[in-house]
């Protein structure tokens, strides 16, 4: 009997499995043999995460449901069914995240560090707390006035507030509004005491509106759809189209409200009465303070760093512990794997080249590059310095717009071209390109990556850059700069792959292979998240050939493992701890190279709607010393979450015996091991040390 591999049990809803990542986020705030501020931490990037999911993605939701869309995925829920679902679970998580959050709390008081309101500080604190209010907090915060004459005002998206209820002599009541702007801090902070920026506000409440008393207030923060759609095709001017899509921003639907747990229900009705929120999208938060990703304020205290994991200072190996970088990228090909591997020499490359007279031209991609970014100052010094300089600045990179319209403005002011992406499709490629003249003939040069060109960034994100100096990688990079500048839409690459129209092929012919040598078979994806349904229908035919799957999805599965007929040699593994697990990784047992690293995800508008790069590692040290690092994750007993059939998470602990694996820890020891030995014999490159490295650590675990 065949079964039905379209079949809508096979698949796991998008949104769902997200939320579960974020559950799993959330599940590193209960980890006890971490310091108290480390679990604080993923109490802010969980917040952080949250509000991205509901600007985007249930705003997305919300405006199919309302325009009457019943469009669904593989696992046929409709949006109305996603959104009951969503607010079900986050209604229900709210419960665990405030119970976390306030073991947290408690911890970090008996290191004398608390969050505290105006009320519960002593006289002196209230005396500085009051000073600092006049001085700082007074003159840039607005009292509003609702009433027939004063309109309810225009509140952007993430505006944060206060609502109150006032009375004047003749017990007449008012409504109005405290908006309390972003350029404030969100606490104030008196010793280690952070005092909630509200609860001064709040306590001033009679010299903001004179003559009035207040009978109740309740802090507020709005959430609204932003998610920008730009229709590249009808602007006439691509950047002055953006500019308006990020002003529009902040006048999308409002989709979420966040109160405290003992809002007055009067001022509930008033702002509801004009905001419109639908009753499931409001959350009322009684013990934990309203925006969660302000807590890096306090995370992110210097005198604090005790309450932290060691911070870890990425490394510079060989063969990039010399000064001059492109000698050894003619050398030899090389690998690193950040943050373990220090960033540093991928901004060489682009200063170097900037600063070296030899220099023709340099070509890159820019997605997400920081506000600071030394590597955008190397290339405006080198187009000034009449360089070629080409760079394909992606306006589009959700909440990075305004960042990179600045930085592609600089570039061409200082004289480099710009490409600003391409109609209709994303570019999320990461490659740059240096080309030089040297004794009278050209040399290239290529760097390739999963992640993108932010120092900040690589010190958090793991991810795998590849240089290379060969001749057949740099045609085809010439070829993929020629398609984003000209007008060719047929360019096809030979040695690397280019989406949307070879990424997704070679792939599935690759698993398709692989599942040819039946149970001698073996296949490892890693990746941010996996949801194409022709990915995942390969992948259940090739386990259903008797192939072994072993996937490293970080956050979005939409495979269902383990199902009888379908999933059985299938294994779905999430790896969350101290870095973000970045990079996606491609490998095959029986292919030559049969090591692939990519900048794309395995889902439909990766593969299907946006310019990605995948690049094979054909130096076999090279590629076995990337497959160490999956063997190494797949090992892991401390980090690691495996997914059953029914869609439920579980985290991986060690069998009765088993030493702990905790492959970031054990990467973040041995690299820094290699770098002192390698300080101490000042020798030449070590390919092989990743190698050596998971099979030592390995055999020991």
């Amino acid at each position: 009997m065949s079964i039905d591999l379209k079949d809508p049990s096979l698949y796991i809803n998008r949104e769902l499995s997200w939320l579960q990542f974020n559950t799993r986020v959330l599940a590193q705030t209960r980890r006890e043999e971490l310091p108290p501020l480390e679990r604080l931490k993923f109490v802010a990037i969980y917040g952080t995460n949250l509000d991205e999911f509901y600007m985007v993605r249930v705003a997305g939701l919300i405006s199919l449901y309302k325009a009457g869309i019943q469009e669904t995925g593989p696992d046929r829920m409709t949006p109305a069914e996603q959104l009951a679902a969503i607010r079900g679970y986050l209604h229900r998580e709210k419960i665990e995240l405030e119970k976390n959050y306030n073991t947290i709390m408690r911890e970090l008081e008996e290191h004398a560090v608390s969050i505290r309101p105006f009320e519960a500080m002593g006289e002196a604190a209230q005396a500085q707390m009051r000073e600092a209010f006049y001085d700082e907090i007074y003159p840039v915060i607005l009292p509003i006035a609702i009433d027939a004459t004063h309109p309810f005002p225009h509140l952007n998206n993430l505006s944060f507030g206060l609502a109150v209820k006032l009375s004047d002599a003749d017990g007449n009541i008012k409504h109005g509004l405290v908006r309390i702007p972003r350029l404030l801090p969100r606490f104030l902070k008196v010793e280690e005491t952070f005092i909630p920026i509200e609860s001064v506000v709040e306590h001033f409440i009679g010299d903001l509106f004179p003559g009035y008393s207040k009978i109740a207030s309740t802090p507020f923060r709005v959430t609204r759809n932003a998610d920008l759609a730009i229709e590249e095709e009808e602007a006439d001017d691509f950047l002055e189209m953006m500019e308006e899509g990020l002003r529009s921003r902040n006048k999308g639907q409002i989709v979420r409200l966040e109160l405290t747990g003992d809002a007055e229900p009067d001022l509930v009705d008033f702002l509801n009465g004009h905001l419109q929120v639908e009753e499931g999208d409001i959350y009322y938060y009684r013990s934990i303070p309203l925006n969660l990703g302000a807590l890096w304020q306090i995370v992110g205290e210097k005198e604090l760093a005790h309450l932290l994991l060691p911070s870890y200072n990425p490394k510079v190996l060989p063969p990039f512990d010399r000064e001059e970088i492109f000698g050894a990228i003619e050398q030899q090909d090389s690998v690193l794997y950040h943050p373990y591997e220090s960033f540093e020499p991928v901004v060489r490359f682009i200063q170097q080249a900037a600063a070296d007279p030899e220099t023709l031209a340099i070509r890159m991609t820019l997605y997400r590059v920081g506000t600071k970014s030394p590597i955008v100052k190397a290339l405006i010094d080198a187009a000034q310095d009449g360089k070629q300089v080409t760079v394909l600045v992606e306006l589009k990179a959700r909440f990075d717009e305004e960042n990179n319209l600045r930085w592609a403005k600089k570039l061409e002011e200082a004289g480099a071209h710009v490409v600003y992406g391409i109609p209709g499709l994303k570019v999320h490629a990461k490659i740059a390109q240096v080309i030089k003249r040297s004794n009278g003939r050209l040399k290239s040069y290529l760097h390739l990556a999963t992640g993108n060109y932010n120092p900040g960034t690589a010190k958090i994100y793991t991810d795998i850059s590849y240089f290379t100096a060969r001749k057949e990688f740099n045609s085809d990079a010439t070829r993929f700069f020629h398609f984003l500048t000209g007008f060719s839409t047929h360019t096809k690459l030979h040695t690397l792959a280019m989406s949307p129209t070879q990424i997704k092929p070679r792939l599935l012919r690759l698993i398709e292979k692989e599942a040819s040598h039946g149970e001698e078979g073996h296949i490892i994806l890693k990746a941010n998240s996996l949801a194409h349904p022709e990915i995942i229908r390969a992948l259940y035919r090739t386990s259903q050939a008797g192939c072994r799957v072993d996937l490293i999805i970080r956050g979005i599965c939409c495979l269902r493992p383990g199902v009888e007929g379908v999933s059985e040699r299938i294994t779905v593994s999430s790896i969350i701890g101290k870095y973000l697990e970045h990079p996606r990784i491609f490998w095959f047992k029986h292919d030559d190279p049969g090591c692939y690293i990519s900048s794309a995800d395995l889902m439909p508008r990766n593969l299907d709607r946006r310019i990605e790069l995948m690049t094979p590692i054909v130096e076999k040290p090279l590629a076995e010393r990337i497959e160490q690092i999956l063997t190494l994750q797949l090992a892991d007993n401390q980090l690691r979450w495996v997914l059953d059939a029914e869609g439920n998470y579980h985290r991986v602990l060690p069998a009765e015996g088993e030493k702990p694996v905790d492959s970031q820890e054990l990467l973040e020891k041995y690299v820094g091991k290699l770098y002192d030995r390698s300080r101490k014999r000042r020798s030449g490159g070590d390919r092989n040390y990743v190698k050596r490295l998971a099979e030592k650590l390995l055999k020991e675990s």
